[in-house]
């Protein structure tokens, strides 16, 4: 019982006593997630925010260059939304696999560059006059910085 106490004294969530059964960890595991869920929900984070001329609005899926919305698919929005959180840093094509797909395992890394290809391409079209991706050969993207 003291080690439950001191335990739950010094910040534990909770405490399981051996032996336990596998459904008891589970529904405890759960329980929370669910009230961590419902912290982060309550907790309010800027969801929009500008980089350079591009305009990311998180709750509706939607980045914008210069004022026009542009037409990405989940992958593409991914991507350039990891990108634009952190222009100059240079990300691998594991690491955007890692953080853009559900199942990273279940594409090539390869998979990556046409995303960015068509990125690219979606951009010159609504108006982009450089290159705002940056390839680092051999390594990875990274987003222009904005002088």
């Amino acid at each position: 019982e003291v080690d439950r106490i001191v335990g739950l004294e010094i910040g534990a969530d909770d405490y399981v006593v051996k032996p336990f059964s596998p459904r008891e960890l589970s529904a405890r595991v759960k329980a929370v997630l669910r009230r961590s869920e419902h912290t982060a929900s309550n907790t309010t984070v800027e969801k929009t925010f500008a980089v350079g001329q591009f305009t990311v609005d998180e709750e509706r899926y939607r980045i914008a260059y210069r004022e026009q919305a542009l037409d990405l698919s989940r992958y593409e929005y991914r991507i350039l939304l990891i990108l634009a959180r952190s222009p100059g840093r240079v990300y691998t094509r594991a690491q955007l696999m890692d953080l853009a797909w559900e199942e990273p395992d279940m594409s090539l890394e390869r998979t990556v560059d046409t995303h960015v290809k068509t990125l690219r391409q979606k951009l010159k079209s609504a108006g982009a006059e450089t290159d705002h991706i940056l390839t680092h050969r051999g390594i990875g993207y990274s987003l222009k910085e904005q002088d």
